[in-house]
């Protein structure tokens, strides 16, 4: 199917749910996904974004000037993933745990508001990689209508761009909890240790990051074009120098670079 026909079902599937709340990240998926709700629905499509330890501020201030340009009603709630027990385990349902907590939290804000349906984001590439969250998403009851729709990634990126939207080349983006191995638990100290390593890498032009944990060890994931800026002398050295000062022991370059769910590659 052409992707002007998976847009025409796109609106029309979210035309039929009358009323949405929507997860909303700012990320490149949820930022499409908000804009069609608005443009179908108007008014009668909310934002909701949820602020938390992993969810960088940077994230949170680009969802707010994006609901603000655009008149778009939003509500920010408070969704702390290291309160849920379990979670700071870091087990391999983790985010289970967390879509679980956030979503229930959605679905009463959206029948506080009278909201008939909360969707959310995620696209059909997102069911080939490990996702224990999307069974959380099943169990809620919650609509994907990029999925319903049959919309990649790629896809969702020529939209965006045709609607004008800024996040159309944005990169990917992951809660920062996703940086952990399995197994190693998650505190706050760390995670604003990868934010601020992260913030550092964007800073320096580095456009697609990663600042994996292991123990003390961080491995830096980019875009294999960019391994031969990241290795002169003095961006080596001012990367390794501010890792250290942030509190890693070693600061280490992955060799394969970049790709979305590297953590699930220790997984049987």
């Amino acid at each position: 199917m052409a992707v002007d026909d998976k847009y025409k079902v796109l609106k029309e599937y979210i035309s039929s749910l009358e009323s949405v709340a929507v997860a909303f990240s700012s990320g490149v998926d949820s930022t499409l996904l908000l804009r069609v709700s608005h443009d179908v629905l108007g008014d009668k499509a909310i934002a909701v974004t949820a602020s938390s330890s992993s969810f960088p501020e940077r994230e949170l201030n680009s969802a707010k000037e994006f609901c603000k340009a655009n008149h778009i009603t939003q509500i920010i709630i408070h969704s702390e993933e290291l309160n849920i027990e379990g979670f700071r385990d870091n087990p391999k349902n983790r985010c289970y745990l967390c879509k679980r907590e956030l979503f229930t939290k959605i679905k009463a804000i959206a029948h506080e508001h009278n909201i008939k349906n909360v969707i959310e984001g995620s696209n059909v590439d997102d069911t080939g990689d490990y996702r224990p969250g999307l069974k959380a998403i099943e169990e809620l009851e919650i609509k994907s209508p990029l999925r319903y729709a049959g919309l990649t990634k790629s896809e969702i990126r020529e939209l965006s761009r045709e609607l004008g939207l800024p996040t159309w080349d944005k990169p990917s983006f992951a809660c920062l909890a996703s940086r952990f191995v399995y197994g190693e638990r998650i505190d706050i100290e760390k995670l604003k240790m990868i934010e601020r390593a992260e913030e550092l890498l964007l800073e320096m032009n580095f456009r697609q990051v990663r600042v994996r944990i292991h123990g003390n060890i961080a491995r830096i994931e980019i875009m294999p074009e960019d391994f031969a800026h990241i290795i002169q002398d003095d961006i080596r050295t001012k990367i390794y120098d501010s890792l250290k000062a942030l509190g890693f022991s070693y600061v280490t370059l992955d060799l394969r670079g970049y790709r979305t769910g590297s953590m699930n590659e220790t997984l049987s």
